[in-house]
């Protein structure tokens, strides 16, 4: 495969930007697989580039936010590994399996985590008491959606976030940053399939993966000085963003 130069400067911006997203509020996703499938690259090669990017992106972020002391990775041990190992299943399933039903479940998921930040102003202003203990959240919540992200991924960020605020009383700085964390577990595990398998286009993954470290490096530092103000307002624009690109994609396309 032979492309211009054009597009990979493209994808080098639409990687930047879509970093810069991820890193506050997740939802890089609706900008970088367009771009990828625009490209003309075949399907299953879009997914795995995308999981190349999108695990640079996660990476640097979390590694801004441990370097800025939001991270303390002594006691999240075990809710990593189970991310990294949900995401693994996930990437394995994803190439054997249908996933249709997670695809019409998917916009009322996110149209409720948009929702959820909507009519809760409070939320994760301040942390507040745990409600369950880290073990039990590596084996439900970290596996559940570390397994899903592995299969398909959109909103798995917002979705850990979440988690953190309501099981574990982070506040939505500090949520933000372990999510980051455990979204490149899950990334992590489901690239490491995506190139046993062949199904990564070197050139444009490594062209993005420069984009989303600039990207990446930007929000984090906004997450770390600017917190609330820019979060939440992102979270709901993306959550919204998303279930009505979902949507648009599986009905309304076919309409028009």
């Amino acid at each position: 495969m032979s492309f211009s130069i054009e597009i990979f400067l493209i994808l080098f911006f639409v990687a930047c930007f879509a970093g810069f997203l991820d890193a506050i509020a997740g939802g890089g996703g609706l900008i970088t697989i367009p771009a990828l499938f625009m490209s003309g690259l075949p399907p299953a090669m879009v997914l795995g580039t995308n999981k190349l990017q999108s695990c640079a992106g996660s990476f640097f972020a979390s590694l801004y936010f441990y370097r800025s002391g939001m991270i303390e990775l002594r006691y999240f041990r075990l809710i990593i590994i189970m991310s990294f190992l949900g995401g693994v299943i996930g990437a394995i399933l994803v190439q054997i399996i249908h996933t249709d039903i997670l695809k019409n479940l998917l916009p009322f998921l996110t149209f409720l985590i948009g929702l959820y930040f909507l009519f809760t102003p409070s939320l994760g202003q301040q942390t507040s008491q745990r409600r369950i203990s880290y073990t039990a959240f590596a084996f439900s919540v970290s596996l559940t959606i570390g397994f899903y992200d592995g299969l398909f991924g959109a909103a798995s960020g917002s979705m850990y976030c979440l988690a953190f605020i309501t099981l574990l009383g982070f506040s939505i700085s500090k949520a933000t940053a372990y999510a980051k964390v455990l979204n490149f577990a899950s990334n992590f595990a489901s690239l490491c399939c995506f190139l046993i398998g062949g199904e990564v286009y070197l050139p444009f993954g490594f062209t993005m993966l420069l984009g989303q470290s600039i990207g990446a490096r930007l929000g984090a530092k906004l997450v770390v000085t600017r917190g609330q103000t820019f979060i939440r307002p992102l979270v709901i624009t993306m959550s919204f963003l998303l279930t009505f690109k979902i949507v648009y994609d599986q009905h309304l396309s076919k309409l028009l």
